[in-house]
């Protein structure tokens, strides 16, 4: 058995999955302060008179590390930037402890200036004296060679919690992003080891030792204990989650465009081939553009109980939430009061009265202005989806084969789930013209979408045959090799470091489909012949459900 739980806005759903089919399914109310009781709550009731021996593991979607960055709830950083000639690091600068230093290595991975050691003892006593507990590290081309990095980290390590080094948190090239993937994984790391702590010591004292997995930005999952060294990686697990649920029911060969309305947002995101097309660089958060693997996604201030108001003359509904639906106990009028009054819900007498106030002050009757409520909702809805479509076949390059061949992206099927699901789905199929299905169980499908995920990873290796080495440096890689290494070896190398880390992250070994999402080579020239190769490939666990369990979904 698999117990899959997501935290939402508004509730935190949890599914327990058995051999054949879904067991049983709670909600408990998501308290914003306090994640982790809700968390607590919902695997206590999910697991009421289970043997505990017979469940496999536990998948946790979490809002906690999105919530702190973009409400800006964390705590002050370190940053030691080593960037070399030709750039400026202010112009990076992520805030009051961020301290540019000399040294530098270049494209190639050779050491042009050397570490000021001295330099670096100076900055460890300021930085304490601050309350500085978590300290990011990152010179320019550490990619290439983290000796500067990993010199820094010797340096000062025994006096901060936690070092992130930027050629461990990421292998991709961007100066920029890299120093904003570290900031961000250096910034929650007490906040989400915090949490880790908290949950593993509950769940042993109510005995319940079971592997926890956790929901990543990409759609894949990993171990909750390998998560301590990559925190940042666990942001935007709710958007995945509302993909990975909807992703048995996406038809092959053909794009799907998917829509979870929950009670504060709506998240969308699009399937290519029943593959989620994935950022080709990385998320933006809470200001800070990153290199965290990431499902292309939009996220919206429309759900179900998004506030309507009347502003300046004006219809408005969202982006706040003040609490549930009139019909529901709340006390200010929701897109849910509208759907009521025009479905002729048992309980729209209520909504009814909410939604009077509106319409005598746009002088429409309470069914016109409920019409226009819930046409306007939809209407943002689909105005975003058609942004998040053209940004996608706009940018050349994404984590998805088809999109690498230049296909452009053109959904003909809108799977939508959520709470209020079955409400929208006949009113955006007549926007955008094609089918849109409601996700069976759409209420919880989030939940049963992170409980199947597989657990995906991706390894980016270079190799310089001029040079005589191979390296994966994110991977703590490097090698030698002759001139006749060639990009089928590197691919080969790649695949074995993919393994072995997908391995070390909570993948099963009959879970593991691999693929080559990026390959270059280029001839190095000195004079007038070719003096050696350069050769890049960057490999992943591809995002999906796992395998004997797909087919259940889908029931």
């Amino acid at each position: 058995m698999i117990i899959g739980l997501d935290v939402g806005g508004t509730h935190t759903d949890v599914v327990l999955w058995g051999n054949r089919s879904i067991i049983r399914e709670v909600k408990v109310p998501t308290d914003p302060v306090d994640l982790f009781t809700s968390v607590l709550r919902g695997i206590e009731d999910i697991t009421r008179n289970i043997n505990i021996k017979d469940i496999n593991r536990i998948v946790l979607s979490t809002t906690l590390i999105t919530n702190a960055v973009v409400q800006k709830k964390i705590p002050s950083v370190g940053m030691i930037v080593s960037s070399g000639p030709g750039i400026d690091p202010e112009l990076f600068r992520t805030g009051t402890h961020y301290y540019p230093v000399s040294g530098s290595i270049d494209h190639r991975g050779r050491e042009i200036e050397p570490v000021d050691e001295s330099a670096i003892k100076k900055l460890i006593n300021p930085m304490i004296k601050a309350g500085i507990k978590s300290v990011g590290v990152v010179s320019k081309f550490s990619i290439r060679n983290p000796a500067h990095e990993l010199k820094i980290n010797k340096i000062i390590k025994d006096s901060f919690d936690s070092v992130f080094l930027g050629h461990r948190v990421s292998g991709s090239l961007n100066f920029p992003r890299r120093i904003a993937t570290t900031f961000i994984n250096a910034s929650v790391a007490k906040i989400h080891k915090d949490f880790f702590i908290a949950i593993k010591k509950s769940l042993g004292q109510k005995k319940l030792n079971l592997p926890i997995h956790i929901l990543k930005a990409d759609g894949g999952t990993m171990s909750f204990e390998a998560s301590i060294d990559f925190p940042g990686q666990t942001v935007l697990s709710g958007p995945a989650a509302s993909v990975m649920g909807a992703l048995s029911f996406a038809p092959k060969d053909s794009d799907s465009l998917v829509l979870d309305i929950g009670g504060t947002t709506t998240d969308m995101a699009v399937l290519v081939n029943r593959v989620a097309a994935l950022n080709p660089l990385g998320i933006e958060l809470g200001g800070y553009k990153t290199l965290i693997r990431s499902i292309e996604a939009e996220s919206i201030g429309i759900g179900g109980d998004s506030l309507v108001r009347i502003k300046d003359g004006k219809l408005k509904v969202g982006p706040q939430r003040e609490g549930f639906a009139i019909a529901h106990g709340g006390t200010e009028p929701t897109l849910t009061d509208a759907f009521y009054v025009l479905e002729n819900m048992d309980i729209e007498k209520k909504s009814i009265k909410g939604i009077a106030p509106l319409a005598e002050k746009l002088g429409l009757s309470v069914s016109e202005t409920s019409e226009k409520i819930i046409k306007q909702a939809c209407e943002t809805i689909y105005k975003r989806a058609q942004n998040l479509i053209n940004r996608i076949n706009s940018k050349p390059v994404y984590t998805v084969k088809e999109l690498h061949k230049g296909f452009m992206v053109n959904p003909k099927k809108i799977l939508v789930l959520g709470g209020p699901a079955p409400f929208f789905a006949k009113r955006l199929k007549q926007l955008f013209g094609f089918p849109a299905m409601v996700v069976p169980k759409c209420g919880i499908a989030n939940a049963m979408g992170a409980a199947l995920s597989k657990t995906t990873c991706e390894v980016t290796l270079f190799a310089d045959t001029q040079q005589g080495v191979v390296m994966a440096p994110e991977e703590n890689f490097a090698g030698k090799i002759s001139g006749s290494f060639t990009k089928k070896d590197a691919v080969k190398k790649a695949y074995e470091l993919l393994e072995k880390k997908a391995l070390q992250r909570g993948a099963q070994a009959g879970e593991l489909e691999m693929e080559i999402i990026e390959e270059m080579e280029f001839n190095m020239i000195r004079g007038f012949s070719t003096a050696g190769k350069n050769i890049r490939i960057k490999a992943q666990i591809k995002p999906g459900l796992i395998e004997e369990y797909d087919h259940i979904a889908r029931v």
